[in-house]
């Protein structure tokens, strides 16, 4: 805060560049622009006296609800990782510490400091935790911090298993763990499960309690100590005696509109309607309150105090020049309609009618979305929709630019634009860099980093969010986004990875060469991507895998790797992928571990998720993925077993006279039976010592514990 501020306010922080939200940012899909962006904000903190930046958030889009998507990357965890890792690795250059929030399971507003996240292992793992594994492993971040809510009853905050088992004895972290601010309940629980730093202070309370709770026997000090010395180390990494670096606000201003640029989506141009084209347009309507009055960033704690704030109107009258008449009518209030609302709407609709084309800016107002609370529906407001129907009556030459930080619903109204060009919350230099798109001084190279559905209705968490009674239920399980709509095969407003651009791109010669097997596979990707446009331009080439026969259900398709290519007119570039074993694999619940199954993988790269270009199947091999047998292990998983089947079999075979020996029917029908309970139904025609003989000569046998190919 500024030295001057008399009380807390997020409007009396330190000025500082506002670059695009999070939500703008995954849509660059642009790793080395995230760390440009990081490092610029590493030097800012620093600056400003500022130790530890708390982000990024990386918290799992799993419903266009939450009011703080805004601040979050994406609604896969592969492209968040990556591009929270890079800001990681930006900040941290700087000698400023990041904080990857909030961990984990943090995907709503609505009693956020309650409500328990009741969510299966596996979906945790695969949707809700890869992200964090991902940035902890490759980007070490100084801290990380735990959220609010219960996961499967626990809180986050003291959550042994999530805090200290997974996150540091099995992803090696060696930072600090801080709480969300309020996020602790139990002081003593929290040091106990891994908690190092609660925040804010509470004038010692929790202290007392903790030492209190050592000198009772109840706490052990080596827990305490270990907690301090995290502390400790932390105080250490950020008391450099370094010079703080000048900053130079212009070039963070040009940095903030270069990721503006990046992180638009152009999601509509019916017929290479933009880039606009000063020299063939007399008149240019510029109608909308968000032309001349930006919504660029969230509500809440993540609030910036910038440097200074370009907005489109401007920006457009620059680039418009002499040649064009460009008009302005507000068309809405953001204060409220009353009375206004039509005087505003006549003026809007009678400068289109006398012009060539209705630029529209639309978009949410801050009191929609913000922290603190969840969105009621993913619509724009009446207003703006009935604004846009009746420009679009009057000019049938409309182009929507959309200002919002979780999806909007486009179906209703996006046949009424001949091009959507989808801003998010876009920054303090969002205003020229939406000006630069518009009139092609910038080409359009982002790609959505979730689905825009055609109705909430449609949503895969629909019935389930945000729960009640402080529960929630993760009922979609690991089919969140792109995962939930592909398998369905069902329609939506636009798919994950979308993105439309001046030029055009080929895709060819797609080769597949897997080296190794089991842990050490991997399989090495190439292809070749061409401009086939007049217009230099950047293509996001996305790969994803299917697993074409599982032995438990998976996604048709999910995203493993991406690469951003700039390519000049006419130009060919290759590009190369390896994929590893995790990129193959699943979580398996019964191994506590990510396992591989050997077999065919479909490998497909194309320009959005629907939008496949090439595809091929390679063939992995892994070990026999073997699993333990017990009494409780169903029939169906010892016919499965290598050494158990064969064994099962002929105990069955030697059953004269018995049904079950030789009628298929009834061996599917008892398939799913536990042994020990079709031993005990049959009335002494298996012994009842059954399973345990049968045991005894698996173990003997030495063999392997199960059935199915797996590393």
């Amino acid at each position: 805060m500024r030295p001057d501020a008399e009380e807390f306010s997020f409007e009396a922080s330190l000025p500082a560049t506002c670059f695009p939200t999070a939500a703008a940012l995954g849509s660059s899909w642009d790793v080395d622009l995230l760390v440009r962006v990081g490092e610029a904000l590493g030097d800012e903190s620093r600056a400003a006296g500022v130790s530890v930046l708390l982000g990024p958030g990386m918290n799992i889009k799993r419903s266009p609800l939450c009011g703080r998507n805004f601040e979050y990357l994406s609604e896969d965890p592969v492209l968040t990782g990556h591009l929270a890792a890079a800001l990681v690795r930006g900040i941290q250059s700087r000698g400023v510490g990041a904080s990857l929030k909030h961990f984990a399971a943090n995907n709503q507003e609505t009693d956020r400091m309650r409500v328990s996240a009741e969510v299966d292992k596996r979906t945790l793992r695969e949707i809700y935790l890869a992200g964090f594994e991902y940035v902890v492993r490759q980007a070490q971040p100084w801290t990380v911090m735990a959220a609010y809510n219960r996961i499967n009853g626990v809180h986050a905050a003291q959550n042994r298993w999530l805090l200290t088992e997974v996150l540091r004895e099995e992803w090696g972290y060696d930072g600090l763990v801080v709480s969300d601010w309020g996020a602790v309940v139990d002081p003593i629980a929290a040091v106990e499960a891994g908690l190092d730093l609660e925040m804010p202070g509470n004038n010692g309370g929790s202290t007392a309690r903790i030492v209190q709770a050592v000198k009772d026997g109840l706490l052990d000090e080596a827990v305490v100590d270990r907690a301090v010395a995290r502390v400790l180390r932390l105080a250490r990494r950020a008391g450099t005696d370094a010079a703080a670096p000048a900053v130079d606000t212009e070039a963070h201003h040009a940095l903030a509109r270069l990721a503006a640029v990046e992180s638009a989506v152009l999601l509509k141009n019916d017929d290479g309607f933009l880039p606009l084209d000063p020299g063939a347009i007399t008149k240019l309507a510029v109608i909308g309150e968000f032309a001349r009055s930006p919504r660029y960033q969230g509500a809440g704690s993540s609030k910036v105090n910038p440097t200074k704030v370009d907005n489109a109107l401007d920006a457009l009258t620059a680039l418009a020049g002499d040649g064009m008449s460009l008009s302005f009518a507000p068309g809405f209030s953001l204060t409220g309609q009353g009375d206004e609302g039509e005087a505003l709407l006549a003026a809007a609709v009678s400068e289109a009618q006398t012009a060539d084309i209705a630029l529209l800016f639309l978009g949410l107002p801050e009191g929609q979305e913000s922290e603190g609370f969840d969105r009621a529906h993913i619509d724009l407001p009446d207003a703006q929709i009935r604004l846009l129907q009746a420009v679009a009556e009057a000019n049938p030459n409309v182009v929507v630019v959309l200002a919002n930080g979780g999806a909007v619903r486009t179906s209703p109204w996006d046949r009424q634009a001949r091009a959507v060009l989808e801003g998010w919350l876009s920054g303090q230099a969002g205003g020229g860099a939406i000006a630069d798109l518009l009139f092609g001084k910038a080409n359009p190279c982002g790609r959505l980093a979730e689905t825009i559905p055609l109705r909430l209705q449609d949503t895969p968490g629909y019935l389930n969010f945000p729960g009640s009674g402080s529960t929630v239920s993760y009922g979609e399980r690991h089919y969140v986004g792109y995962r939930y709509y592909d398998a369905k095969e069902a329609d939506v407003g636009y798919p994950f990875g979308h993105g439309l651009s001046y030029t055009t791109f080929d895709y060819a010669d797609l080769d597949a060469v897997v080296e190794g097997e089991g842990p050490d596979v991997q399989v090495r990707l190439s292809l070749t991507v061409t401009n086939t446009g007049s217009r230099a331009g950047k293509e996001v080439v996305q790969l994803y895998v299917g697993d074409t026969e599982a032995s438990v259900d998976r996604p048709v398709r999910e995203l493993k790797a991406f690469s951003k290519v700039e390519l000049g007119p006419g130009e060919s570039r290759p590009v190369r992928f390896t994929l590893r074993a995790r990129d193959l694999s699943f979580f398996s619940t019964q191994h506590g571990r990510w396992v591989l199954e050997a077999g065919d993988f479909t490998i497909a790269v194309g320009a959005s998720s629907r939008d496949v270009r090439l595809a091929t199947v390679v063939t992995v091999t892994a070990p026999l993925l073997t699993l333990p047998l017990s009494g409780d292990s169903t029939v169906g998983d010892w016919l499965a077993h290598p050494t158990g089947g064969p064994l099962f079999r002929k105990v069955m075979s030697e059953m004269e006279g018995s049904a079950m020996a030789s009628d298929p029917t009834i061996f599917r029908m008892i398939a799913s039976l536990p042994l020990s309970r079709l031993v005990a139904m049959t009335g002494g025609v298996l012994p009842g010592d059954l399973v345990e003989r049968l045991l005894d000569q698996v173990a003997d046998g030495h063999g392997p514990e199960t059935g199915r190919p797996a590393a």
